[in-house]
């Protein structure tokens, strides 16, 4: 028979997911923190919410095998109630309710002061900007808006996070100015869309806007854009990126096909044509920047010669960092309606081919690296390196520098000379201070 754990509850946060799910998680621990209420992230305790991904199938299974976990843990009295949060309880609730009744209670997204209540917390509103953080200590995750207007045919997230709801400039400097204080001296921008940022607000893309009031903030050093739709793009925010130090030479850029049939299948509202022509323009207005793509092989009537063009592309355009999906049909999008004829070993031969690719494109880049004098942000020990990362790279997707010294200061900028490469990092040694 269970019993009652008779200790003080410690509510235990499970993050699943994307940087955002993980931004999510961190403002619900600052709320929690907030009510007097102890709260860990991914550790041990005997009330557990679960903050899930329900964007394409692979995330969705490891979302479910989670919430079954926990709920067996549950029956085995180790943990004493399961709450389930996130993206896929938006998308599946009533199901999940029908298929998985032992979780004591299914939110939304859009659902935190329910979800507090259960908790025995009250939601504060005037927590602007307080987030109790998981990542190390210098760097911060920061979403400035929720939400997608765009019609993209394979995707779920309008149906999970609603439209696009931009977060005022004055709460994100607040929010800024409070990570600054905490020791964060890189903020990484997300949402959805970063380039839609502002148009509901101010009725002009203000992405510019913002940026120039957060090169304001003292202590931050780097600021790092996530996610910037191809279409519509403020070419505003490139003069910026030049001129502000501060504003990493780096830009993540979703742009998943180049083929024009599979872009408009896709409902991209944009063609091979103008996406070369942006990216020409990015690398005119801002020598040496670093692009970051995604990438989707196997939609629905993607052809060999569609395949070929993208191949093409990638070997044309030579990005700094890219990464590969395979299709996921996901009902309820516009896409399902089609045919998934792709079968999933081609889909899977196709993201081996481009991503063999990439490999050899990201190790000639690294080795003209070799013999420059860069700045690097310390992020941890491993091994015998001191392991940090140029502007041109972001935690956890992209390359690192493996820095040989006896000691390095976590979290802080050390000036290194590159000394060697691999097709994904690089190596150097500190210069002489």
């Amino acid at each position: 028979m269970r019993t009652k754990h008779r200790k003080k509850n410690k509510i235990n946060i499970v993050t699943l997911g994307c940087s955002k799910n993980l931004y999510d998680s961190e403002v619900l621990m600052g709320q929690l923190k907030a009510n007097q209420k102890e709260v860990v992230h991914e550790e041990e305790g005997n009330i557990v919410v679960i903050n899930t991904c329900g964007f394409i199938e692979n995330a969705k299974e490891e979302s479910i095998n989670t919430i079954l976990e926990y709920v067996d843990r549950k029956e085995e009295g180790e943990v004493d109630q399961v709450f389930v949060t996130g993206c896929l309880s938006e998308r599946y609730k009533p199901d999940l309710e029908k298929e998985i009744p032992n979780v004591d209670q299914y939110f939304g997204t859009r659902e935190l002061p329910l979800l507090l209540k259960a908790l025995g917390a009250d939601y504060k509103k005037e927590l602007v900007g307080e987030r109790l953080s998981t990542t190390p200590q210098h760097f911060a995750y920061m979403k400035i808006a929720e939400g997608c207007d765009r019609p993209c045919s394979f995707c779920a997230i309008p149906l999970m996070r609603g439209g696009h709801r931009s977060t005022p400039i004055e709460d994100l400097v607040t929010e800024a100015q409070k990570l600054a204080a905490k020791g964060v001296k890189e903020l990484l921008l997300i949402a959805q869309d970063l380039t839609y940022y502002g148009l509901d607000l101010y009725k002009k893309r203000a992405l510019a806007d913002l940026l120039k009031e957060l090169v304001k903030v003292e202590g931050i050093q780097w600021i790092r854009l996530h996610y910037l739709f191809p279409t519509g793009f403020p070419e505003d925010v490139l003069d910026l990126i030049r001129e502000e130090p501060k504003i990493c030479n780096y830009i993540d850029i979703p742009l998943q096909h180049i083929a024009d049939p599979v872009l408009k299948s896709m409902r991209r509202g944009t063609t091979k044509e103008r996406t070369d022509k942006l990216l020409r323009l990015m690398r005119e207005k801002v020598p040496g920047i670093a692009i970051r793509t995604t990438l989707i092989v196997g939609y629905p009537g993607e052809t060999e010669e569609d395949f070929q063009v993208l191949k093409d592309w990638v070997q044309e355009m030579r990005f700094e960092r890219l990464g590969v999906f395979t299709y996921s049909h996901e009902e309820n999008t516009h896409a399902f309606s089609l045919e998934d004829d792709v079968p999933a070993e081609i889909k899977q031969e196709r993201a081996n081919e481009v991503m063999a690719l990439q490999q050899v494109i990201s190790a000639e880049h690294n080795r003209a690296m070799v013999g420059r004098k860069l700045a690097v942000l310390i992020d941890r020990k491993e091994g015998d390196f001191w392991v940090g990362r140029t502007e041109y790279d972001s935690p956890d997707v992209d390359n690192e520098v493996l820095v040989e010294a006896e000691y390095l200061p976590k979290g802080e900028f050390v000036n290194v000379e590159i000394t060697g490469a691999d097709d994904y990092d690089l190596f150097a040694l500190p210069l002489e201070a």
